[in-house]
């Protein structure tokens, strides 16, 4: 019988339901699923109960492949140390030939020799002789992939003005239009400051927040205390001499 789960994947940080009959998995235990790059290592967060099993559809769920091994570990990690060494190598020759753009990650395929770079720029720009060079020193195909800025945000991940880590890098697996009248309808402050996020775009946090009443911003920041002068006056009590 499936049974679902919740699986943080590890090099994207998104927390997606898998479904799987391993009844031995239990939290932080590390399973591997199928994703476009052909295999990713996750970490299972939560392990529902037969009450969700029944109500969800599980036919439409993806089923983990397996419980990662010693090998898979062993595998990921060169990878990721694989994955490090050509994204300095990138950066080097973008350096070198004075590309335009901003180099963000790189993904290996664990299914095929294949390489994604994913970059950001203002424009089009001709990377064909960049190619040549990775191509050359990798033996593999080589795709550039150009991202937009939220897309980048998400890829990088940060701190938002809220002190937590950036929604779009946490939870949200899809990346909606956000518009100026969502803030509106919540009566925030216009400020961009108060209301873009670390991507300079309007915050995701606009979206899913408008359902349940919004937010507001306390501008002084006393009253975000909740300090008022008068009622917080001590009288001085204190023992004096020839008292």
């Amino acid at each position: 019988m499936f049974r679902v789960i919740t699986v943080e994947i590890e090099d994207r940080k998104d927390i997606l339901h898998f479904k799987t009959k391993e009844s031995e998995l239990k939290s932080n235990d590390k399973v591997i699923v199928k994703s476009i790059l052909g295999e990713e290592i996750g970490r299972v967060v939560k392990s529902f109960g037969c009450v969700f099993n029944e109500i969800k559809n599980i036919s439409s769920i993806q089923e983990i492949l397996r419980k990662a091994t010693e090998k898979d570990l062993e595998n990921f990690r060169k990878k990721s140390v694989d994955e490090k060494k050509a994204f300095d190598f990138c950066l080097k020759k973008i350096q070198e030939r004075e590309i335009p753009i901003k180099l963000i990650k790189v993904s290996f395929f664990t299914s095929e020799r294949k390489a994604i770079f994913y970059f950001s720029s203002e424009g089009r720009i001709d990377f064909r002789d960049l190619v040549k060079d990775l191509a050359k020193k990798f033996r593999m195909r080589i795709e550039m992939r150009q991202i937009g800025i939220r897309d980048e945000a998400k890829m990088i991940g940060g701190l938002g003005i809220c002190g937590r880590h950036i929604c779009c890098k946490t939870f949200l697996n899809c990346i909606e239009p956000i518009t100026l009248q969502m803030a509106k309808r919540q009566n925030l402050n216009m400020n961009p400051i108060k209301i873009s996020g670390q991507c300079g775009r309007l915050m995701c946090c606009l979206s899913y927040e408008e359902d349940y009443g919004g937010r507001i911003y306390i501008e002084d920041q006393d009253e975000l205390v909740g300090y008022d002068e008068e009622e917080d006056l001590v009288e001085d009590t204190c023992p004096r001499d020839g008292n």
